[in-house]
């Protein structure tokens, strides 16, 4: 286990696990972290140890499948990112996490299309992981503004269009069956967005 300070773990009990514990976890659940639309939630996020070695395996899958397709890969790699979510009671944490997330996005992106990138897209990939990965308790349910904590629901339908919609921590874990995120028995959404091309995730104003 590592530590930032003896203080925070005095006063929030944080901890985190070592890359050999994370990959030892993981590889338990293997083919889940290697399927890029399986959901992932770490309740207590950290940093980002677990994410970001979830979101390495399913960038691997991707990489292998859609690189000779920049419109593929870079489909793909968004449903990995849509696919992972966290929450942790520190926002320096919170920050950090999607940082990480962010630049192995990055890295893996431009590895394959270095003349080709978009910066665009890297803006939609963060904004996703903004609405993702979130500050608050997981215990209580609610975000350090005490209101609920909500996710959003990405899907891809209609070839390059996406489908969001919003709900609450809470309904997420009381509902869902078998543990699973965004299950089928979940009540329906706080909200429901427009149909948007990916590409507009970032520009429309009403998914902020």
């Amino acid at each position: 286990m590592q530590v930032k300070s003896k203080e925070r773990v005095r006063d929030n009990g944080e901890v985190f696990t070592n890359e050999r514990e994370v990959n030892a976890m993981l590889d338990l659940v293997k083919q889940e972290t290697e399927r890029i639309d399986s959901r992932f939630l770490e309740p207590a996020c950290g940093n980002g140890n677990f994410l970001i070695e979830i979101l390495r395996r399913k960038l691997e899958v991707v990489k292998t499948r859609y690189k000779k397709s920049q419109w593929e890969y870079e489909k793909n790699a968004l449903i990995a990112v849509m696919s992972i979510y966290g929450v942790d009671i520190m926002s320096d944490n919170v920050n950090e996490c999607i940082e990480r997330l962010l630049n192995l996005f990055k890295e893996y992106y431009e590895s394959l299309f270095k003349t080709r990138t978009k910066s665009d897209y890297l803006k939609i990939a963060k904004f996703i992981l903004t609405k993702n990965i979130l500050c608050g308790n997981a215990l209580t349910m609610k975000a350090n503004n005490e209101k609920p904590i909500v996710f959003a629901e990405w899907s891809f339908v209609k070839g390059s269009m996406v489908q969001r919609r919003d709900f609450s921590y809470e309904q997420l874990i009381t509902q869902s069956d078998n543990g699973s995120l965004f299950g089928d028995f979940v009540e329906k959404p706080i909200k429901t967005y427009p149909l948007t091309h990916y590409q507009d995730l970032v520009k429309e104003n009403t998914y902020e």
